[in-house]
């Protein structure tokens, strides 16, 4: 698996999207969590944080974040 961001953003009905400035925006956003996620994840394995344990638990939050459509 790999940190660079998907060739495609697939949309809601599985087209994908192709708005420049959507495009752009995700591409910001997937670069910035990306590098959280690998600071994170060196710092904790580095203190002593098991490498496979750290791994679910970034995997758990990911699964924890709630949907932003249920909202409304």
């Amino acid at each position: 698996m790999s940190l660079a961001p998907p060739e495609t953003w697939p949309g809601a009905d599985g087209a994908p999207l192709s708005c420049r400035e959507k495009l752009k925006v995700l591409a910001e956003n997937h670069a910035e969590l990306a590098q959280v996620m690998r600071d994170a994840f060196e710092d904790a394995v580095l203190m002593g944080v098991d490498e496979a344990a750290m791994r679910r638990i970034l995997a758990g939050l990911v699964e924890a974040l709630p949907s932003p459509k249920r909202r409304a």
